[in-house]
């Protein structure tokens, strides 16, 4: 499970409705549950997106052995999920979260 810091600007967004909105936009379906929303696309057997707080956890079960081709597909339409639900590009969350890592006063 993953935890991803939501832009404030986008955190009025962080809700069920929103990211079942997001998880439909990026991978074509998806359903709401009573804990949050379900997707699957490619390589992603199961991906459960929840808001927590005021970040976006995400628990995701890969399947390992799928086409090349598939596989990058997949991770594109992940990022645009998240990008979508967090208003953090890529590259913005994995700067977030080396420096959450890395603890203050690193």
């Amino acid at each position: 499970m993953t935890n991803y810091p939501v832009k404030p600007s986008h955190r009025s967004l962080l809700n069920h409705s929103s990211l079942e909105v997001a998880a439909k936009e990026a991978f074509g379906d998806a359903e709401r549950t009573e804990t949050g929303v379900r997707a699957h696309y490619g390589a992603l057997r199961n991906l459960i997106a929840r808001p927590v707080g005021r970040e976006l956890s995400v628990e995701v079960d890969m399947d390992p052995k799928v086409d090349v081709e598939v596989a990058a597909e997949t991770v594109r339409r992940y990022n645009r999920f998240l990008e979508s639900a967090t208003g953090y590009t890529s590259k913005e969350r994995a700067k977030r979260l080396r420096k959450s890592a890395s603890g203050p006063g690193d």
